[in-house]
């Protein structure tokens, strides 16, 4: 999937954990882990803003494109 979650950079970067993020957010660990290990299919907007309002960042910072490659655009 050409869109890449960086969560657990700019978690690691603010020394933040799993849990005390997820409680902060108010999400499960285990939907914090799917998005944190790049399962995700979706994420929703509320979902985004209160990961950047408790990591205080932007989207941009969590979100990254990256071109896929020819073996991904043939599936």
């Amino acid at each position: 999937m050409p869109i890449i979650v960086n969560l657990d950079v700019v978690m690691a970067q603010r020394k933040i954990s799993a849990t005390q993020l997820a409680d902060e957010v108010g999400i499960t660990l285990a939907n914090l882990s799917i998005l944190k290990n790049n399962k995700a299919k979706a994420i929703r907007f509320s979902t985004l803003e209160a990961l950047c309002r408790a990591l205080h960042c932007q989207p941009a910072d969590l979100l990254a494109y990256e071109e896929p490659s020819e073996q991904e655009e043939s599936l």
